[in-house]
């Protein structure tokens, strides 16, 4: 049990240094390219790796606690599936070119930090995914992440019970089948064989630490349902997906016609989803869709110094206007009138 904790608390502290090294003389609102400028004087190779480094290390430290109970080996699965969470937004910064100072150890470090384990693609076809087919086309028929959504059954004239059953599209026999399908499928072609070395890896790292509770608990349940979850509770709130304000004008004006900004009025739920479900700027997507060339340190100033989103929910699922009612309402009204980029 020490020795669980420690790595726990060391990797905790292995991830702070990157923080504190990018919050150096960072203003508290400030324009892009004051921000930018900034974020180039501080870029490097070193930080983003300790990051990295602390992630796992505090994964390892859950998976030597996974076998002490029932308890913690449940707390172990929440806490994974976070990690998990983590490494994609922390790979997002990668496939941005803003997680380091580099383009190869931005490479290097998304694919084995977080794409290789994790069992998801190659980053240059996330990159090309999202940088340049989601966004520019956020919310239109182009957007890959709307398709997304409409083949989990969010499109006009879905019913309450599938509404319902879309919003936990991982947790669904169909949703676990994408997701293994997924998973399998970036074990297939080209430097398959490093991706599977890598699960195979991650698996016997997990057993090795906290045996078969470990594993299922500590890998399977989380990266199978968990993470998966949280994931596509972030892409639900990443934008008024049915009902955009389509506008012209500066990028920021655009973005802020087709973008949410969850939990705009309590720090308490900011924080948490900043900690969990929303990492590493993933809360402020309205500004890292204006500027998606800054680092996610950098975020909230530019955040202070844009103008107010189009939309700022109280929740997801709770609260007097959720984004979950805003969807559904959407979803409805196409039915009458259907947007020309719906159909």
């Amino acid at each position: 049990m020490p020795v669980c904790l420690a790595l726990l608390i060391a990797g905790a502290a292995l991830r702070q240094i990157d923080r504190a090294h990018f919050a150096r003389r960072r203003p508290r609102a400030a324009d892009s390219a004051r921000l930018i400028a900034l974020q180039r004087a501080r870029a490097n190779d070193l930080t983003p790796f300790l990051l990295l480094a602390g992630q796992w290390m505090q994964i390892t430290g859950w998976w030597m606690l996974a076998g002490h109970g029932p308890l913690l080996a449940a707390m172990t699965a929440v806490a994974i599936a976070v990690h998990f969470r983590h490494l994609q937004e922390i790979s997002h910064a990668a496939v941005h070119g803003v997680l380091a100072r580099t383009a190869r150890a931005n490479q290097l470090l998304a694919e084995i930090g977080a794409h290789h384990p994790l069992g998801l693609g190659p980053l240059p076809v996330r990159r090309l995914r999202h940088v340049r087919d989601h966004h520019p086309n956020a919310t239109l028929d182009r957007d890959p992440n709307l398709a997304e959504l409409r083949q989990a059954g969010l499109r006009p004239g879905t019913t309450r019970a599938a509404y319902a059953l879309a919003l936990v599209h991982p947790f669904t026999p169909r949703g676990i089948r994408t997701t293994v399908v997924g998973v399998a499928a970036h074990l297939r072609g080209t430097g398959a064989w490093h991706r599977a070395a890598a699960l195979a890896a991650v698996g016997a790292a997990a057993y090795a630490a906290g045996g078969w509770p470990a594993l299922l608990c500590g890998l399977l349940i989380p990266r199978l349902l968990l993470y998966p979850q949280l994931a596509w509770m972030s892409l639900l709130v990443e934008h008024t997906w049915f009902d955009p304000e389509h506008r012209t004008g500066t990028p920021a004006h655009i973005e802020a016609g087709r973008c949410l900004r969850l939990y705009p009025h309590s720090r308490v739920l900011a924080a948490t989803a900043a900690a969990t479900w929303l990492p590493y700027g993933d809360l402020h997507h309205y500004a890292h869709s204006a500027h998606p060339g800054l680092r996610w340190n950098y975020l909230p100033a530019v955040e202070r110094h844009l103008a107010a989103p189009h939309y700022t929910p109280d929740g997801l699922l709770l609260g007097t206007d959720p984004v979950a009612r805003r969807h559904r309402q959407a979803l409805t009204a196409t039915v009458a009138a259907p947007h020309p980029e719906m159909v």
